[in-house]
């Protein structure tokens, strides 16, 4: 059969475990999801849909799987709500349910007697179904136990707020920096801009009224060198990457012998000789970190920075010390492919290994401690220099197919797809992202425990958090292996459990969150997230009803509103029409260039007449001014945030990234320079003429507000 459609036992477990059968696409034309597709991502799913016979096998299991259990894996609710779960127990035997709550207290569930119990035969035997009504509880990781007769089982309990409240400093509109880190040098780096950097920005940022720095990703790449370009595809999102490490921060520097400290000394002046236009190689910039980092390392401690090294391993206990594991082995098998004994992380083999690289293993997981205690440093500078909000983390997609957490995670992570997104205005051929999504079902039975852990890290040191690609926690568009990026399904997730452990880690951190909700949206995902208190995203160009700008007074309150995105060109660039012909030699366009071109002057010029029409833009304005005029716009919105580009603070005109692309651009190379193409370290951002004239119109509009 090659259509669901004649298959109706296939359609009904697709539904079953939220693989898609159908979608709307950008230009609102149904899709009809391919069978074969289908099946290769329920495979990867572990379920057989095969033949007639497996699918209705798979059926029967799903349907029968949650009456074996005495207590559900997982119960989600909210803070308030009354909440029921079901419990099962061999027919006519007694059960009884209690929650755990974190702080140890334990509370019965009370039988709900108005309900009677339904019973179904399971594995030959009878089995009742009770509901039970949960107590009001407060928010937290609860642990639910069933028992009856001599079997005890355990649940997770998440009771999450009902609503994610904004801080303080939320309570009026902000704007704040968005940069990518590694382009930001100054005359102290060591090729790429590190989180001394990040903190010298910062305490920049905050002199000009800025609240907030948006940081990309700062996720752990491969542990030695060729590392990804790409913060968007690193090897864990649970760990940093020490690549922003300031060598002459770290305080063991100064326990060094003068020759050590000297050829350290020696690796940096090499690096930090002459900034440059070229493009930012992380290669040498790694290798040189890790060379002095390793004398480092090796320096004595103080006893108090033992206990803080002891008390951050144990913090991060176990993930921590197979993340170290995988970066020693990954350094000891450089170049080589894994054998088979190593590549399940609980393996005899593994651990032989381990203690041969025991030191290795204790340097990587000291790197992270380094790595750590400086992201938080660059935190304490942002909100020490008056900083409302500090440091905004980003939090990518996904993972790197062969990175630690693949290693790590085991079958958390679906294998036999890539996390993409379906062909759209900007990507017209679709993406393939090489990630492997999450599993829902996996995630539930390890209490989504491999999602909490990301979360807490990215929030650890943010006052805000953003997620790239929100819609990742409602579907993701899945990509069987050999097939392209248009040729996927969506796959469903738990979205009521996956929001609410985001909001109950965000507010336990004190953070906002921001989700990149750009692209092909379901219409309820903007209104769910909304009613939870989390922020969307607005790109100015994209706020377009019917060919006309959308006015900026009707935009969302609860918003990141810019007027660009590192995945667009610096709006000088976009002016100019770069992104597309930028897209039209990459061979990303399915329509002609000129139609495209013609297009896109269409949509800026409807933008620029808005602006000369409401008196912002004068009609001999130049590129500066129109930037400047742009941003004002966003002060006329009601959003809380607004976010301006360091790109456009200087006039920088080249792209960061362009989606759909690997090594056909270079992505994620670019350093920070000025109109003219000359390369500018943070040194010369103070006083900056075109950066006080548009923070000064930023200003302005603000003040009229």
């Amino acid at each position: 059969m090659t259509h669901l459609d004649d298959w109706p036992e296939l359609a009904e477990l697709a539904d079953r475990y939220g693989v898609s059968r159908e979608y709307w696409d950008w230009q609102g034309h149904h899709v009809t999801v391919p069978v074969a597709t289908v099946q290769a991502v329920l495979a990867a799913l572990d379920v057989d849909a095969s033949t007639a016979e497996s699918v209705r096998r798979a059926l029967a299991e799903h349907e029968v799987a949650p009456w074996r259990r005495v207590v559900p894996l997982v119960t989600v609710t909210r803070a308030g709500s009354s909440t029921a779960l079901h419990a099962h127990a061999p027919h006519g035997d007694p059960v009884e349910v209690e929650v755990e709550t974190e702080d140890g207290e334990v509370v019965r569930a009370s039988r709900t007697h108005d309900v009677g119990p339904e019973t179904r035969e399971v594995d030959g035997s009878y089995v009742d179904r009770l509901r039970f009504d949960l107590p009001d509880l407060p928010t937290g990781y609860h642990t639910v136990r069933g028992r009856t007769g001599d079997r005890v089982e355990e649940g997770l309990l998440v009771v999450a707020p009902q609503r994610l409240e904004l801080p303080d400093a939320l309570a009026r509109q902000v704007w704040g920096l968005m940069t990518q880190l590694y382009s930001v040098r100054s005359r102290d780096s060591w090729g790429t801009g590190d989180f001394g950097d990040l903190a010298t920005l910062a305490r920049w940022g905050a002199d000009l009224g800025a609240d907030f720095v948006l940081v990309n990703p700062l996720h752990a790449a491969e542990p030695v060198p060729p590392v990804e370009d790409s913060p968007y595809l690193p090897t864990s999102r649970r760990f940093l990457n020490p690549i922003y490490v300031r060598v002459a921060d770290v305080p063991e520097v100064e326990a060094l012998d003068d020759t050590d400290r000297a050829e350290i000394e020696a690796l940096g002046a090499e690096l930090a000789a002459a900034p440059s236009d070229e493009l930012l190689d992380r290669q040498p910039a790694y290798a040189a970190r890790l060379e002095a980092l390793g004398r480092v390392h090796r320096a004595p401690r103080s006893p108090e920075r033992e206990q803080q090294l002891a008390a951050f391993r144990e913090r991060e206990g176990e993930g921590l010390h197979q993340f170290a594991v995988w970066c020693a082995l990954a350094e000891h098998l450089h170049g080589k492919e894994w054998p088979e004994e190593l590549r399940d992380p609980g393996s005899p083999a593994v651990a032989a290994l381990a203690d041969e690289l025991a030191d290795r293993v204790d340097f990587f997981s000291w790197l992270q401690w380094v790595a750590d205690d400086q992201l938080g440093a660059a935190q304490a500078a942002a909100l020490d220099a008056g900083m409302g909000l500090g440091l905004v983390t980003d939090l990518a997609v996904g993972v790197h197919p062969s990175g630690a957490e693949v290693w790590t995670l085991g079958r958390a992570l679906a294998r036999g797809l890539s996390v993409g997104a379906p062909p759209d205005a900007f990507n017209q051929v679709g993406q393939d992202w090489s990630q492997p999504p999450w599993r829902p079902d996996v995630l539930a039975e390890l209490g989504f425990e491999p999602y909490r852990a990301v979360l807490r890290a990215a929030l650890r040191h943010a006052g805000g958090l953003r997620l790239d690609h929100v819609m990742g926690l409602f579907r993701l568009w899945c990509i069987p292996h050999g097939a392209s990026a248009a040729e996927g399904a969506y796959l469903r997730y738990d979205h009521e459990s996956m929001v609410s452990i985001l909001l109950l880690e965000a507010e336990r951190a004190g953070a906002f969150v921001v989700g990149e909700d750009l692209g092909v949206v379901e219409p309820f995902v903007r209104d769910h997230l909304a009613e939870r208190g989390v922020l969307g995203t607005s790109i100015l160009w994209f706020e377009v009803d019917d060919g006309r700008p959308r006015p900026p007074e009707t935009w969302r309150e609860l918003c990141l509103a810019t007027v660009t995105t590192h995945d667009l060109p610096p709006t000088a660039g976009y002016l100019l029409g770069e992104h597309v012909q930028l897209r039209e030699s990459l061979g990303l366009l399915t329509r002609p260039v000129a139609e495209e071109l013609a297009v896109s002057e269409r949509e800026r010029e409807i933008v620029l007449t808005e602006l000369r029409a409401r008196g912002l833009l004068a009609d001999d304005a130049g590129e500066e001014e129109t930037v400047a005029a742009l941003h004002a716009m966003l002060t006329l919105s009601p959003s809380r945030l607004l976010g301006v580009a360091v790109t456009d603070l200087v006039g920088e005109r080249r792209t960061q990234n362009q989606p759909g692309t690997h090594r056909e651009y270079p992505n994620w190379r670019i350093p920070l320079c000025g109109p003219d193409g000359t390369p500018l370290l943070l040194e010369d951002l103070p006083g900056l003429a075109r950066a006080e004239r548009l923070v000064a119109t930023l200003s302005r509009g603000l003040a009229d507000d």
